[in-house]
C-alpha cells in the first residue's frame, strides 16, 4: 500500500475485510477518507474482484452505506468490492454553507466539479469519484477495473451522472431516490446556483434528464423509489426520468414501493438486487 494511505479501521466482516482509508487527494486539494468493503474472494492470491461504486446523499460520510445497508453479506457472496467515498471534501480549509445549512457544503458536494469561487478548488467531487479514486483503489488493492456505480437520494443523482458523462467507465448504474432533475428542483438549484454560477445552460451537463437526451450509451437504469418518501414530488420527481429515458429510449426501470420512505430502512429492504444488478453486468 501506497505510503500516502492511512488505514483509520479496520474489521473482519463475513469472512472478509472492511477498511476506513485516508489520503490526500489532489482533485480536492483536501484529505479525503473512503471506506472498502474487500470480499473474502480479494484476499486469493492474485485475484483482482470487480467494485461497486457507491455514492451517498445529503449530511453522509462514507459510514453510512456500510454500517446501515445491509449488503456486504450478499457482496461477499458474489465476490464484490464495494468503495464508498465521502459526499463532499472536508476540513478547516474547505468552505461550507456561509449559513451553516445541512443541504449545501460539507457533506453535500453534489458529485459536480464546481467552476464558482470560492468552492472552484476544492468541490471536484465528479473528478475525485470518476478518476482519482478509482485510480488510487485499483492501484492498493486487489480489485480489478471492472467498475458499477450506484447511490442514494444526492448520491443517485450522482450515480447517474457519473455513468451518462462517462460511457465505457462503467459496466452497470443503479440508484435509490435519486434526484433525478437537479436543475428543476430547490435542493440541486441551491447547490448548482453556487457550484456552477447563474448560467442555467452550463447545468444541463449535471443534470441526468438532460443527460439522457445525449447519452451515446445504453445502461439499462435501475431506480427504485419510495411512495411514502417526503422528498417525492418536490425534490426527487422521478417522473421527469421516466419521461426523459422514454423521450431518448433509453432503457429504465423505475420501481415505485409502496410504503418506503427516504431512509436507510428502504435501502436494506432492497439492497440484493442492486448487487445482483451489478455483479451480473461486472460477470459479463
Amino acid at each position: 500500500m501506497a505510503d500516502d494511505l492511512t488505514i483509520v479501521a479496520e474489521n473482519a466482516c463475513f469472512g472478509g475485510r472492511h477498511l476506513r482509508v485516508k489520503h490526500r487527494a489532489a482533485t480536492v486539494a483536501c484529505d479525503m477518507t473512503f471506506a472498502v468493503y474487500l470480499p473474502p474472494a480479494a484476499a486469493v492470491e492474485g485475484a483482482r474482484v470487480p467494485v461497486l461504486y457507491w455514492l451517498s446523499g445529503l449530511t453522509c460520510t462514507d459510514e453510512n452505506f456500510m454500517q446501515k445497508a445491509g449488503a456486504l453479506r450478499l457482496a461477499a457472496e458474489l465476490g464484490l468490492a464495494i468503495v464508498a467515498p465521502d459526499t463532499s471534501p472536508r476540513g478547516p480549509d474547505v468552505p461550507g454553507d456561509p449559513d451553516g445549512a445541512w443541504d449545501f457544503g460539507h457533506g453535500a458536494g453534489f458529485y459536480v466539479d464546481a467552476t464558482e469561487e470560492p468552492y472552484a478548488t476544492h468541490y471536484r467531487m465528479h473528478d475525485y469519484v470518476v478518476h482519482e479514486l478509482p485510480a488510487v483503489v485499483e492501484a492498493n488493492f486487489p480489485v480489478s477495473d471492472k467498475r458499477s456505480v450506484a447511490g442514494h437520494s444526492m448520491g443517485g443523482h450522482g450515480a447517474l451522472v457519473c455513468a451518462l458523462r462517462n460511457p465505457g467507465r462503467y459496466r452497470s448504474v443503479s440508484a435509490f431516490a435519486p434526484i433525478v432533475n437537479p436543475s428543476a428542483v430547490p435542493w440541486g438549484e441551491k447547490a448548482f446556483s453556487r457550484y456552477l454560477g447563474p448560467d442555467r445552460s452550463t447545468w444541463r451537463a449535471w443534470d441526468a434528464c438532460a443527460l439522457l437526451e445525449m447519452a451515446t450509451e445504453r445502461l439499462p437504469l435501475l431506480v427504485d423509489q419510495g411512495e411514502a418518501d417526503s422528498f417525492l414530488g418536490k425534490q426527487l420527481q422521478p417522473d421527469a426520468l421516466r419521461t426523459a429515458a422514454e423521450a431518448a429510449g433509453h432503457p429504465l426501470t423505475l420501481r415505485m414501493q409502496p410504503g418506503y420512505d427516504h431512509s436507510y430502512f428502504f435501502i436494506a429492504t432492497f439492497i440484493d438486487d442492486h448487487l445482483r444488478h451489478a455483479a451480473a453486468a461486472l460477470e459479463a
